[in-house]
């Protein structure tokens, strides 16, 4: 089933956004380096729902805000996205940094969300482990650690990156440290406002996950009043790429339950 694009104007800037499948709507939000396209894990949850996959502003063919300095103005922008879109009680997945951005969406505005699925989000500081440092490393390497399997790297992007590829991952990257430079990839408060969430809540994380380790993932739980964690193994940051049919059948049967 294929996905359709299309641009959302906001406020005179437009987001790019992938739609494909039919049924009850989920939205997808994309990682730091951007949005993967449609992958196979988006065509499985397109058999059981109609899936929106938005870059965020100032990522890939999405404008930049120039305003935007934080995850939080991302978060109310994605907020207005939503809206336009006729939108509401939906389940809202984040992966990576969406996640990040997922769970300030929805201490935004927990009553608009039907249900938070968090796959290797950043967004909280560990207490065990470090989130990987991208800007001192390059995009290429950065990516690659993503990876506990480097040949899911080497098809989806060859061995050797072209120019257009390592450009827009320059792009994302700059967009990412515009919105979480200082401090790097969490936000002190995001912990002391989850609580107020109590729609049900699944966590994600890949065992092998080298750019935001599973600590995260346990605060999470720890933080959130009604959520579960789940574990792949052999299973690095990217579990959208890595473990797609798993992680779209937890998914689907999570949200299938509620």
């Amino acid at each position: 089933m294929a996905s359709t694009e299309t641009f959302v104007q906001l406020g005179g800037s437009k987001v790019q956004l992938l739609k494909g499948g039919s049924g009850d709507p989920v939205v997808v939000l994309h990682q730091d380096v951007g949005n993967f396209g449609w992958l196979p894990f988006h065509e499985e949850l397109s058999k059981k729902f109609t899936v929106f996959v938005p870059s965020s502003p100032g990522f890939d063919k999405s404008d930049r805000p120039e305003w935007a300095r934080n995850v939080r103005d991302l978060a109310g922008l994605q907020q207005w996205l939503l809206k336009s879109l006729n939108l509401e009680n939906v389940p809202l997945i984040g992966l990576g940094f969406g996640g990040w951005l997922a769970a300030e969406m929805v201490t935004l505005a927990p009553r608009q969300f039907k249900a938070l699925v968090l796959v290797g989000a950043a967004g909280i500081q560990p207490k065990v482990g470090e989130i990987m440092d991208q800007f001192l490393v390059p995009t290429t390497e950065y990516t690659r650690a993503g990876f506990h399997d480097q040949a899911k790297f080497d098809k989806l992007y060859g061995v050797d990156p072209d120019l257009d590829q390592l450009e827009v991952w320059e792009i994302n990257r700059e967009m990412t440290t515009r919105v979480a430079w200082k401090p790097y990839l969490f936000n002190p408060g995001l912990p002391h406002l989850l609580p107020s969430v109590g729609i049900p809540s699944l966590v994600v994380w890949g065992k092998d996950d080298k750019q935001v380790p599973l600590n995260c993932g346990e605060l999470y739980v720890e933080a959130l009043p009604n959520a579960r964690l789940e574990v792949f193994e052999n299973c690095g940051h990217y579990v959208e790429i890595e473990k797609p049919d798993q992680l779209a059948k937890l998914t689907i049967d999570f949200l299938s339950g509620l």
